[in-house]
């Protein structure tokens, strides 16, 4: 225990500025997406840009490759929740079983796929574990752009794997950044889950009074 603990607080004052903005960009962000508010997407793309630097220097490839997507998806959520706010707001939607099924079985190929490519061709440390929390990342990312309401239970799957990928890489601030990751995505699950239902009631309700009409 004392072991980890002086690892820790090495780690801690070899940090960089690099590392300790992209972590606060990182919490602005998933505190922000889970208020549905907009400049999360200005947040997350900050955190990718710095993140993808730093990932690749740590020898986790496939993150590296997952931020240079969220930088990109970061501005694809950016226009697609600001179109719909010029038209309709974009309202919390639910996947069908056989959606996340799909999903599911589309992430595991690709992760393994992935994972092959690393331990082959690269010299990336836990190719495996990298592979699957970053395909299904992707995953989540996209689930995050369409406001898919599960999208936070895929997070908290995915960040509590991360927890331990990192801290095996000592990226000790990056793994309490997926704790704090972990908790605000369980707290944006039940958030968005009580304005899904909130508007799935007031949609019932509103149907209901046009069909008496």
């Amino acid at each position: 225990m004392q072991y980890y603990i002086e690892q820790i607080i090495e780690a801690a004052t070899a940090l960089s500025c690099l590392e300790i903005l992209a972590v606060i960009c990182g919490l602005v962000y998933v505190i922000l997406a889970a208020k549905e508010k907009i400049w999360c997407w200005f947040w997350g793309i900050l955190n990718a840009i710095f993140s993808v630097y730093l990932f690749y220097t740590y020898g986790l490839y496939a993150e590296s490759i997952l931020y240079i997507y969220y930088v990109f998806a970061g501005f694809y959520g950016w226009l697609s929740w600001r179109n719909h706010n010029k038209i309709e707001t974009l309202k919390i939607s639910t996947w069908k079983i056989i959606e996340h099924i799909f999903a599911i079985i589309l992430g595991i190929l690709l992760a393994l796929v992935l994972a092959y490519l690393l331990k082959n061709y690269t010299s990336a440390k836990l190719p495996l574990i990298d592979s699957f929390t970053t395909i299904f990342s992707f995953i989540a990312t996209f689930m995050v752009t369409r406001k898919v309401l599960e999208n936070w239970i895929y997070w908290i799957l995915i960040d509590l794997v991360t927890i331990g990928l990192y801290f095996n890489r000592a990226l000790y601030l990056y793994a309490l950044l997926m704790l704090g990751y972990t908790i605000i995505a369980i707290i944006g699950y039940y958030k968005w889950k009580a304005i899904y239902n909130k508007e799935k009631t007031q949609s019932i309700e509103t149907n209901t009074l046009g069909f008496r009409k």
